[in-house]
């Protein structure tokens, strides 16, 4: 005669550890899918592939995979294709927007450009390269505006970089 048992049953862990393990720990990383659950663009303008770093309030690095069959290149420039400098930008502003959607307290609506600073662009992106974007917050204000540095970079090379500013609008 066999015995049936909850195979869903946990041992009772001890009472240190159940605490430890009831606290959340931050999400630090996003999929495509939880991306596009946070931000309202879509292909082929959804120019972030993953989040792989993410500190709560403070950054997030976020990675473009750069692939020969996205639609700008057809034009950016025929027999030498070069990914346009202001789809860094806004690859950049996306990781930001992962950034500034998930402050706690923020109004609903849309978060769009207010300005741009500072942009410079260091070294081409050509399709087969992964960019690597770190944006980090330096201010917000009145949960509407923001102001972002971002660096993108391949192959631990500078891309581009600069500052970002956002606002909120309803």
């Amino acid at each position: 005669m066999s015995i049936l048992t909850d195979v869903h049953a946990v041992p009772a862990a001890e009472p240190e550890q159940e605490l430890l393990d009831r606290s959340p720990m931050p999400k630090t990383t996003f999929s495509l899918e939880e991306i596009h659950n946070l931000l309202p663009h879509r292909y082929p303008f959804s120019l972030v592939d993953r989040i792989i770093d993410f500190t709560p309030g403070a950054r997030a690095v976020g990675i473009k995979n750069v692939t020969f069959n996205e639609p700008h290149f057809q034009g950016h420039f025929p027999g030498r294709p070069i990914m346009p400098g202001v789809l860094i930008v806004e690859a950049m502003a996306q990781v930001g927007g992962v950034v500034l959607t998930q402050l706690p307290d923020i109004p609903v609506g849309l978060f769009m450009f207010a300005g741009i600073d500072k942009v410079r662009f260091r070294r081409p992106v050509v399709p087969g390269d992964q960019l690597v974007m770190t944006v980090e917050l330096l201010t917000i204000k009145r949960r509407r505006f923001g102001k972002m540095q971002g660096r993108a970079e391949v192959d631990g090379q500078l891309a581009a970089e600069g500052e970002l500013m956002f606002s909120l609008v309803d």
